[in-house]
């Protein structure tokens, strides 16, 4: 198992496949397997570097909320244990909030920027409020009410799909406590449309059809903020695109990636 130890927590990475490396972030409250088809299709032309974020998957916790700043901060030793100038950086949901605080910690070491189903806006007061409601709800219960309350807004082919059954048994792999700490972390987020701003380099940015948590409008509003960045729709998912829509992700990412 691969790990990397930053402040005395060691957290898991994936190291796959040849070509130019391109960084993965995963979305809450998921792990990096919930990239394994971008892997399986693509790992042939590209290096997929896909770390757990602290609390997810096989990573550690560590102290206090995990900040998108933290997460960022982990990613750069990574790279710099990897020796690893610069990636591209795609992100989906939470693990584009990292991906935007990737470029507020190093602009440099992105090399391009993938945004899947993320916003730039930090949250307002009632955001806050609700998540840490959910933080307060896992510590005392699990992640199964993260589950029913959460799923059926992440595949619109419903829980019961398989996919649904997919994404349900990531998030199962989720401790209480790593939930609870990213709710908190993402509440603190500050606003990253400065960030994006001035990115000079290229970008993507995907959303699902039916996304209702970050929908298209907030895509476009992200897309607009980086010249020449380009906005794909992937019709038939919601949140989750790179899971629920897989070949057709794949499609839009290799173009992407191919361009570079």
């Amino acid at each position: 198992m691969l790990t990397v130890t930053v402040d005395g927590i060691p957290l898991h990475y994936r190291d796959v496949g040849q070509g130019p490396p391109v960084l993965l972030l995963h979305a809450f409250p998921l792990n990096g397997d919930s990239f394994d088809k971008q892997v399986k299709a693509l790992s042939g032309r590209y290096r997929f570097i896909i770390p757990d974020h602290r609390g997810f998957g096989q990573s550690k916790l560590g102290d206090g909320p995990t900040e998108m700043s933290r997460i960022a901060r982990d990613v750069i030793s990574l790279l710099d244990s990897l020796k690893l100038d610069s990636v591209v950086v795609g992100g989906v949901s939470m693990g584009g909030y990292a991906a935007m605080a990737l470029l507020r910690e190093d602009a440099g070491r992105v090399a391009g920027l993938v945004l899947v189903d993320t916003q730039a806006s930090a949250d307002d007061e009632a955001g806050k409020a609700r998540r840490e409601a959910s933080a307060q709800e896992a510590l005392a219960k699990g992640a199964e009410p993260v589950i029913q309350s959460l799923l059926p807004k992440l595949v619109a082919a419903g829980p019961d799909s398989p996919v649904g059954r997919e994404v349900a048994a990531l998030i199962r792999t989720a401790s209480p406590e790593g939930i609870a700490a990213a709710q908190r972390g993402m509440a603190l987020r500050p606003d990253s449309k400065d960030m994006l701003a001035r990115y000079a380099g290229p970008a993507l940015v995907v959303v699902g059809e039916h996304d209702t948590i970050t929908p298209l409008e907030k895509a476009k509003a992200m897309a607009d903020l980086v010249s020449g960045a380009k906005l794909e729709v992937i019709p038939g998912a919601a949140h989750l695109p790179n899971q629920e829509q897989p070949e057709k992700f794949n499609a839009v990412l290799d173009a992407f990636l191919s361009s570079l």
